[in-house]
């Protein structure tokens, strides 16, 4: 029995690369999972093989998880595909989407045939440089509180409704009505107004005592 090994790199990141030793009646599937048990990233996502040529043009597709249209179309599952089926070259090359809602390519390239080891068992993980990139978070842009899953926005919000502190509230009065409102300008104004009056009455005062004092000097 022929064993595959193949050649995993991140399209985007040159430096990360493994080497895994699969057998030839294996699955996408298998080979799927070992990729991911080198990475640590969660299996559990719709993910995609595409067989590709020298210069890494997608062709037939070979998938997991796959969404109603792609059922649709008849596309081909990963689960049960042994890997020869798509073998024709002894370099074959398939370029590989890992999870379609946030994205990793990968260029995959058979780079030897061996002989089966009865003692081994496959896949195996043989070579591995680098280690993998993060997967993207759930949310970009705002922090998440690992503790109650929300975010340093949904807090502030949610201690200052309207811009308003709580320290900015305590000493705001209630208003029932529009008419309370008015009411309470319309008393603040005449206040003003009696202030003025009497200061203005004072003033008027005490020009006419000193004018009458200057007429008996």
């Amino acid at each position: 029995m022929a064993i595959y090994r193949f050649r995993v790199s991140f399209e985007d990141y040159d430096d990360v690369v493994r080497d895994i030793d699969i057998k030839s009646t294996q699955t996408f599937e298998d080979l799927h999972l070992a990729i991911h048990k080198s990475t640590g990233y969660n299996s559990e996502q719709s993910s995609s093989f595409f067989v590709s040529n020298d210069q890494w043009i997608k062709g037939t597709e070979i998938a997991l998880l796959p969404s109603q249209r792609k059922i649709d179309r008849g596309v081909t599952l990963m689960k049960g595909t042994k890997l020869s089926k798509f073998i024709d070259d002894p370099h074959q090359k398939f370029y590989y989407v890992y999870n379609f809602d946030r994205p990793f390519d990968f260029h995959v390239e058979l780079v030897k045939i061996l002989d089966d080891d009865p003692g081994k068992e496959y896949p195996v993980i043989v070579k591995s440089i680098g280690e993998a990139p993060k997967p993207i978070g759930p949310v970009v842009g705002a922090a998440v509180n690992p503790a109650d899953g929300s975010s340093d926005e949904e807090d502030f919000l949610n201690d200052t409704e309207y811009g308003f502190g709580e320290e900015d509230t305590e000493d705001m009065e209630t208003v029932d009505s529009v008419d309370d409102l008015e009411g309470t300008v319309n008393d603040e104004q005449e206040e003003e107004k009696d202030e003025f009056m009497d200061e203005f009455s004072d003033n008027e005062n005490y020009d006419n005592d000193e004018f009458n004092n200057k007429e008996d000097f």
